[in-house]
């Protein structure tokens, strides 16, 4: 007996692309392949789009934008961060006809868009988290938040819950991002009590179920008694934290429902506000800009609701500070202030407000990070 396999959505349209393309060159496309009228965005995830977190968020904000009276969007989860990528965009674009696309994952901007972008120079490619400057293609832009806001927040809500005085984070790659969010964990937590200290665990991987379970409790076998995470799908970490007896602070989305009593807040992205945006913009005629930013101020992050665990004076810090980081200008990163190596990163009176471009540059651990990020 023969077996027939269904192909996967993407081979399919890799490989309707290239039929597609043929046929174009002969005036003539396949039943199928008409393109929809109006404006067709497509969005990339490295991982499934139900993870509970960073590629739930993103998934979250294309659900906005289908709302978009004359939008079509496509989508494509668990694509790696190779050059199945490639494939995937240029599907997007010469099959469904995608003009914007939204490729979310970090690995995705050098080399793949940076790639796809001089061979459609009429399709704008959006990154989240690249880096954009001077000299990469115009139809290129980066967007991100500055969630390291909302990792502050998480430290000061751990700082005060925490009883051991030792907070965890398990992390998937020392890259400025998670070293941001892991340095303002920390300090939101120390600003409540200087003792605390934070140990890291790097698991090398953005997605690895198991290493994130043996992450969480290696940290809980060394008296880690309050954990947050910077992965691709935080599930792991809560749920073994919560079975562990740690409090859990989250990343990316709304993780409360998987361990109610022990979840205290979280980081959350704002996804839906940011994509809407940019079509709005685009259908009106503009031009996303090539570099965007925002914060809890701009409506970029938000914070999950406080836990029933969440103390009241936990409760009155978060939502003072809080205030003062929706004025704006807010500096996490301020002097006199080291490495955990002994190197000074801010002098006396020295400080990077939330919205310095140095700080998408970092590459250091805090003082009182127990952790390296080689």
């Amino acid at each position: 007996m023969t077996k027939f396999l269904m192909p996967s959505r993407r081979q399919f349209l890799q490989t309707s692309a290239g039929l597609a393309g043929l046929a174009a060159a002969s005036g003539f496309l396949p039943a199928g392949a008409a393109r929809a009228a109006g404006l067709t965005v497509g969005f990339i995830y490295v991982g499934p789009k139900d993870d509970y977190g960073y590629n739930q968020s993103h998934a979250e904000g294309a659900a906005a934008v289908k709302a978009i009276e004359g939008v079509t969007v496509v989508e494509e989860e668990q694509v790696p961060e190779t050059v199945d990528v490639q494939k995937t965009m240029e599907s997007m674009i010469n099959f469904d006809g995608a003009t914007l696309l939204f490729p979310t994952s970090f690995g995705y901007f050098d080399p793949h868009i940076l790639t796809m972008a001089p061979k459609y120079p009429d399709v704008r490619f959006e990154h989240c988290g690249g880096l954009w400057k001077e000299g990469l293609p115009t139809n290129v832009g980066s967007y991100f938040g500055y969630i390291g806001m909302g990792q502050y927040l998480n430290g000061i809500v751990a700082g005060h819950m925490s009883k051991t005085k030792k907070i965890g984070f398990v992390a998937a790659k020392p890259i400025p991002q998670v070293l941001l969010n892991i340095n303002s964990f920390l300090i939101g937590a120390r600003s409540v009590d200087p003792t605390i200290s934070c140990q890291v665990i790097f698991t090398g991987e953005w997605s690895l179920a198991v290493k994130e379970a043996e992450a969480t409790n290696a940290l809980a076998d060394q008296g880690v008694d309050v954990v947050t995470c910077h992965v691709d799908s935080p599930k792991v970490v809560m749920e073994t934290g919560a079975g562990r007896g740690m409090y859990l602070c989250g990343y990316h989305a709304n993780q409360s429902a998987l361990a109610p009593d022990k979840y205290l807040t979280g980081a959350e992205w704002n996804w839906g506000k940011v994509y809407t945006d940019f079509i709005n913009t685009t259908l009106s005629g503009g031009t996303i800009p090539n570099f965007v930013r925002g914060g809890l101020a701009e409506g970029f992050i938000k914070m999950s609701p406080l836990g029933p665990a969440v103390t009241p004076e936990a409760a009155k810090q978060f939502e003072a500070t809080k205030a003062e980081i929706l004025k704006g200008g807010f500096a996490v990163i301020k002097g006199p202030m080291k490495d955990n190596k002994g190197n000074v990163i801010a002098t006396a009176g020295q400080a990077f407000a939330e919205t310095d471009v140095a700080l998408e540059s970092m590459n250091y651990l805090v003082e009182g990070v127990i952790g390296s990020t080689s």
